[in-house]
This record gives structure tokens, C-alpha cells and sequence, in this order.
């Protein structure tokens, strides 16, 4: 194998595939990069840690094709670091690789490429398009309620629901959720599917460096799913399981509507939050007054209090929420003006646009028990 890449298209297909590898493996190879080079004058590399694969592609000058294993850390920090603007890599013996660039030189020993697991295959079933940075937008509005608590392996994903051509989008964590819902490039037939979270935050990730004319195809299979977007894709698993139905968790009817600026309650909250403090995880006291809300948070270190103009009228319920949740929800929800559905200090908060005909995303926020303890930590300063 030898082939001549620049630099940079080389360090950015490494960087891109080397996200999947295992750190630490007793599989040698699963610490490795592919390094294919091949006769339509491209350089292939995938990671692959048996759970999701990215393979990047790029345009090279190869002279011979050939394929070879080499560990991920070092061939990045390597080619990195090399001094020129074009990278010599080639081949002998199967195993002896030689990087070239500038001045400088390594010689090294790799493993052989058939020591590398095949990827799994996505064919056969269903294949959907829909533009790169839209899809981006969804997993960043959505991606931050999946679980990260291990006894929950279904919710440590995202669901895709498809049906003619909508694509939906939800992630729930038990405590909130996120639904994010937009149009597909064509129709394509109904399915559902959940995806791992780390997987996504992988597309994610990848697509930020989509153009905005791009477009994402989507590839799945009865066992994994595929993203192709240009030069790179990525596979991954599939969680088997039955997602929380959000349709059902949202109340039909809810007894006080009030619309916030979603940046005037995001600041309320942060500020009050100062005082909380991870060993007590106070809430937020929220009361929804006439034309106004009262925040207000008790903790040991203190109490702070803060308000904000909102529009309606709640008759002073008060519902306790955690800060992190709410910042988390406020912070991406895809309107300036947002509608809050409220109904008591125990039921949960639906967050949907405060712009009417806008059903393109939902967020659900669980409340909080206002306890006896929360209680006393203010009660010395009424």
C-alpha cells in the first residue's frame, strides 16, 4: 500500500474514525484504525469498538492499494504533528508502515487488516433523506434528556419515529423529555427505532461539519442504523425494547396556559440556582402568579429570590422544579416565546411553542417535591 494525502484531510479523517475505537480492548485491533487505501484514489479509515463504526473517506493519490491496522492515539498524534502539508504513507511486508512528511519519518509496525472485525450491514431495509444541519439541530434540542444511568439501557437512547414524510425525534430520561419533529427530503414508510445516545452524540458531531446543502441518509437495518453524510458514515446498534409512548404521557387538557420569554425565565433561573449546591440539590420554587412568576430557591448556604414578567394567570400555583432540568430545557427549546401547560404542583409541566400551529417540538419537565426540609432551610428569614 502507498499513498500521498494532505495533511489536514488526513488528520480530519483519523480524528472523525478514532472517535469509535476502543481505549482499551483485549482485542488489539478494536484500538486500531483501518487504513485502506484504495483504487478509486480514496484512503479509508475506520474505528470500530464492536458497538458503533465510523468509517471516513477521503480523496488521495494512491499509487498502490493495500490496507493496514494501526493504534488510533499514535497515528494521530503523529500525523498531527508532522511538519508538512502532504503525508506519505506506504506499506511493505504487509506490516512495516512508513510516514513521511517534510523531514520528517517514522517507521512502524502494524497489524494486519485481516485481524479487523467486519462492520455489520444495513441493506435491505428502510432508507430515508433529510437535510444535515436540520438533523443536527434535532439531536442537539433533544440529545440532553437521554438516561445516562446504566439500569435504564433503553433511555440511554433516542427513538426515530418515521411516518410518511416526519421524522420524530424523542429522548426521556424518566424525569424530562424532548420531542423534536420535522420533515423528511421525501416520503418513506412508517418505522421506529431507538439509537444510542453516545452513537448520536457521534452523528452530531460529524454533521457539524455538514454544509448546509448536505443531505443525511439514513439506512436502517432489523439489527443496526446507518448515517451517511458525504465522505463519512456512521453504524451503530440498535437498543431493542418498547420507548416510552410520549402521546400518552401528555395530558389532554391542562388547567392554567401561560406564555414566557424563554430567555427571561432561563436568566431567573440560573441566577437563583447560584446557591444550590451539589451535595443539596434544592429546588426551584416556581409561582405562577398574575402576570408574574416568583422564583425562589432555600439551601443551606442561603435563599435567593428572583422574578420575572410572564403572561397569564396561575392564581399562585406553586410547583417545584429541579434548576438542571429547567436550564437544560430552556436553554434548547427552539422559540424565543414558549407555552407552558400547567395543572398542579404535582403533575408535569408541558413546554410547547408560543407560537400558534407550531407542533415541531414538546418538552415535558417531572416537578419536584417542595419537602419539609426545603422548608425549613428559609423559614428562618420570613
Amino acid at each position: 500500500m502507498k499513498f500521498l494525502c494532505d495533511k489536514d484531510t488526513l488528520v480530519s479523517a483519523a480524528t472523525t474514525a478514532a472517535r469509535a475505537t476502543a481505549p482499551r480492548s483485549p482485542v488489539p485491533a478494536l484500538e486500531g484504525l483501518l487504513i485502506e487505501a484504495t483504487e478509486r484514489g480514496f484512503v479509508r479509515v475506520t474505528g470500530y469498538d464492536l458497538k458503533t463504526g465510523i468509517v471516513s473517506e477521503r480523496e488521495a493519490r494512491v499509487s498502490e492499494s493495500g490496507a493496514v491496522i494501526l493504534n488510533a492515539r499514535l497515528f494521530g498524534d503523529i500525523i498531527r504533528r508532522l511538519p508538512g502539508d502532504e503525508v506519505s504513507v506506504s506499506v511493505s511486508a504487509g506490516t512495516r508502515v512508513k510516514i513521511e512528511s517534510g523531514v520528517a519519518s517514522y517507521n512502524l509496525i502494524g497489524s494486519l487488516a485481516e485481524d479487523y472485525p467486519a462492520l455489520p450491514g444495513t441493506e435491505g431495509q428502510t432508507t430515508m433523506k433529510i437535510s444535515a444541519p436540520l438533523l443536527r439541530d434535532m439531536l442537539t434540542r433533544t440529545l440532553f434528556a437521554v438516561a445516562t444511568d446504566e439500569t435504564k439501557p433503553l433511555y440511554m437512547g433516542a427513538m426515530f419515529e418515521t411516518e410518511k414524510t416526519t421524522l420524530t425525534i424523542v429522548a426521556s430520561d424518566g424525569f424530562h423529555l424532548a420531542m423534536r419533529r420535522e420533515e423528511l427530503s421525501s416520503e418513506t414508510e412508517s418505522n421506529s427505532f431507538v439509537v444510542p445516545g453516545s452513537a448520536l452524540s457521534e452523528v452530531e458531531k460529524i454533521l457539524a461539519q455538514a454544509s448546509p446543502e448536505d443531505e443525511t441518509e439514513i439506512i436502517v437495518g432489523e439489527k443496526h442504523v446507518t448515517f451517511k453524510n458525504g465522505e463519512t458514515l456512521l453504524i451503530s446498534r440498535r437498543l431493542v425494547g418498547d420507548y416510552v409512548n410520549y402521546r400518552t404521557a401528555v395530558p389532554a387538557t391542562s388547567k392554567y396556559e401561560i406564555t414566557v420569554s424563554r430567555r427571561e425565565v432561563c436568566d431567573a433561573v440560573e441566577r437563583v440556582a447560584l446557591i444550590i449546591n451539589d451535595k443539596a440539590r434544592s429546588p426551584v420554587r416556581c409561582v405562577f402568579g398574575d402576570g408574574t412568576l416568583f422564583l425562589t430557591v432555600n439551601s443551606a448556604i442561603g435563599n435567593a429570590s428572583d422574578e420575572c414578567a410572564i403572561d397569564g394567570d396561575g392564581e399562585k400555583l406553586e410547583i417545584g422544579f429541579s434548576n438542571r432540568y429547567l436550564v437544560e430545557t430552556l436553554k434548547v427549546a427552539p422559540s424565543d416565546t414558549l407555552k407552558l401547560a400547567l395543572t398542579a404542583p404535582n403533575k408535569i409541566c408541558i413546554i410547547t411553542s408560543g407560537e400558534k400551529e407550531d407542533d415541531s417540538f414538546l418538552y415535558l419537565i417531572m416537578p419536584v417535591r417542595l419537602g419539609q426540609i426545603e422548608q425549613r432551610e428559609g423559614s428562618g428569614d420570613d
